[in-house]
């Protein structure tokens, strides 16, 4: 089967009529649905699935052992997302076991093809946090304690979705089998674009994190409130998201966004009373990225200072930059025809077990558009298909 037609066939889940694109959430219906295809998928090419203490998917070729060879992604979305990120890396690795098994090769390590469960951190607003929980990243209490915009926790959701919060919690026997763990994505940006190559090997993914900033004013009424009576945290807001693009914008490499603002009540005839809003920073280097997140929180105090507001504000995760295993990148690069090595501004479970130690690499696949995170993401039929090409050829190495 091909990777378009797998993809097609999760096209009708978690369609999002109101923004567009996908919205694909952990411990959700749609997340069941997606689930469901997975098992049905693995088991028909003779893969025996599973489901570990943290909620993500197992899909073993053989009986599960040490030094296993891993492969997969993940199969959830931002809020309106694309077809491809994620799902292309869960595709194209049951596609590489397809296309192994008919020249019948038979492993000599143990393989999986794994899906991680909440690598986009839509609604519980950590990032990774199956593989996080996994290595131990994030503590089980913290993790548990989570809620999503309607109040539930994610202790709630994952025990609706069967999954026991007792045993939730870093998982040393799952961790310690992975011998190494080789995930693709489609390429969330345009170098392979540019460099006119299909296939890319990731070498380092940049520092990054994420903060919650609330601002807290007065509410009051639209339209008795003199202008100048106003404390108005909506405009500490809107001055801290222009204060934030200023700041990236004068340091080389930085990138800052304010995606997502939430008032409180909400009311269009309301001066709210306050107003929450997240911001995303990362730089190539740990220091850069703080150095710049500093100033933008100094900056966000003088916003608020400058309506009569005040702000508080919560480091909500951050990830230092993670290197991948050159050697391991290098021979894949060689493998490929020297394919081009490329660091990535985006986060991925591949990173948090690299970080933990896991010998890990990753492939990207073109992305015409250098679109991301939308509806417009794309990669043409062809160069995925190149992309299950590239993991053959790298994982016919892994597991000789």
């Amino acid at each position: 089967m091909t990777v378009a037609a797998d993809l097609a066939a999760l096209w009708g889940i978690g369609r999002d009529r109101v923004r567009g694109g996908w919205s694909r959430h952990v411990f959700t219906r749609e997340d069941a649905e997606l689930r469901a295809w997975f098992v049905d998928r693995a088991t028909g090419l003779g893969l025996d699935v599973t489901t570990d203490r943290n909620g993500n998917s197992w899909a073993w070729w053989g009986a599960p052992g040490s030094d296993a060879v891993v492969c997969g992604s993940h199969l959830d979305s931002v809020p309106g997302g694309g077809q491809y990120d994620g799902p292309l890396g869960v595709a194209s690795a049951l596609a590489a076991v397809e296309r192994l098994k008919a020249r019948d090769v038979r492993p000599r390590r143990p393989f999986a093809v794994a899906v991680f469960a909440e690598e986009e951190g839509s609604r519980f607003g950590a990032a990774c946090l199956g593989s996080r929980l996994l290595t131990g990243a994030i503590a089980p209490e913290r993790a548990l304690a989570l809620t999503d915009g309607d109040g539930t926790t994610f202790a709630e959701a994952a025990t609706g979705a069967s999954v026991d919060r007792r045993h939730i919690g870093r998982d040393q026997e799952a961790l310690a089998r992975i011998g190494l763990f080789l995930e693709l994505h489609v390429e969330q940006g345009r170098a392979l674009v540019d460099l006119d190559a299909a296939v890319g090997v990731a070498s380092a993914i940049d520092a990054h994190g994420r903060w919650r900033l609330r601002f807290e004013g007065q509410a009051n009424h639209a339209g008795t409130t003199r202008m100048a009576d106003r404390h108005d945290p909506m405009v500490a807001a809107a001055r801290f998201v222009l204060a934030a693009q200023e700041i990236a914008r004068k340091r080389h490499g930085v990138r800052a966004t304010v995606g997502r603002i939430e008032p409180v009540p909400g009311g269009t005839n309301v001066v709210a009373s306050s107003a929450t809003a997240w911001l995303d920073v990362r730089a190539g280097e740990d220091r850069e990225t703080r150095t710049a997140v500093d100033e933008i929180l100094r900056r966000a105090s003088e916003c608020a200072a400058a309506e009569g507001c005040a702000v508080a504000t919560t480091e909500e995760s951050w990830s230092s930059r993670v290197a991948f295993d050159p050697l391991l990148a290098k021979q894949f690069s060689h493998a490929l025809g020297d394919a081009p090595l490329l660091p990535t501004g985006a986060g991925h479970d591949a990173g948090v077990l690299a970080a933990a130690g896991v010998p890990t690499a990753m492939l990207f696949v073109r992305n015409p558009t250098g679109v991301s995170h939308s509806p417009d993401e794309h990669a043409e039929d062809a160069d995925c298909e190149r992309g299950v090409d590239a993991l053959v050829t790298c994982l016919t190495e892994a597991l000789s």
